[in-house]
């Protein structure tokens, strides 16, 4: 579970969050959603403590995250992949190279390392581009890259910053999709987006921030609630 408390955030004395409580639980599935500036990176950037809150506190289970240092931030880390709008992809290095880069940081055998990155190339229907650079695939292909690259660690958690909006309506939509099989895998996602289509499509969880405010949490819709029991006549 991710669980912020009273998190407030300020930049040379500016709230770029206020008063914010919010807890996402494990498997969820979350739309971020406000324009821009509205505080959705800023907040992103709290759970892999990238930034601290200036007042508040916020947890990753059991860990809290604004107290962490050292070790205990790369074990964090460990357990969130990130994905951006901009891809971020190492352009010397061929697509099946940039899956399996954390995995060679990592120290993992050789053997497992092919065996891991076959399996997620697999999983996003890349095999067949494995051995291009990036600048030989697609917008959407190279977005694939970064999200299977996030995932090659199998991470709890999965923070995507606007990972669709430099993609075409048909490429975007394919990354949708693999992000929910990502979800329904068990991974706990949280996107931030503008795209309404999304949104209005997918019947996800929809939290809106407006000026580093929380305006509207569908939760409450998404639960379900107990059927009226039948009176006795």
């Amino acid at each position: 579970m991710i669980k912020f408390n009273s998190i407030h955030k300020n930049f040379n004395g500016l709230a770029a969050l206020y008063d914010i409580n919010l807890e996402v639980s494990d498997g969820e599935f979350v739309f971020l959603v406000g324009p821009t500036g509205a505080g959705k990176s800023t907040l992103l950037k709290l759970i892999i403590r990238e930034e601290v809150p200036s007042k508040g506190t916020l947890f990753v289970d059991d860990l809290e995250v604004p107290r962490l240092s050292g070790s205990s931030i790369s074990q964090l880390r460990r357990r969130i992949g990130i994905i951006f709008q901009d891809f971020k992809l190492l352009q010397n290095r061929t697509v099946f190279e940039n899956i399996s880069f954390p995995l060679e940081i990592a120290g993992l055998h050789k053997e497992d390392i092919e065996r891991l990155t076959a399996d997620m190339l697999d999983l996003i229907n890349l095999k067949e581009q494995k051995d291009l650079f990036p600048n030989q695939i697609s917008g959407g292909e190279a977005q694939k890259t970064a999200i299977a690259r996030a995932m090659i660690q199998k991470p709890e958690i999965l923070l995507a910053d606007e990972p669709t909006g430099n993609l075409d309506l048909k490429s975007a939509w394919e990354i949708m999709q693999l992000l929910s099989k990502l979800n329904n895998l068990g991974t706990t996602i949280i996107m931030a987006t503008h795209n309404f289509d999304f949104i209005n499509s997918l019947h996800h969880r929809n939290i809106e921030i407006d000026h580093g405010k929380i305006t509207k949490d569908t939760l409450e819709k998404n639960l379900k609630k107990p059927k009226p029991e039948k009176k006795k006549t």
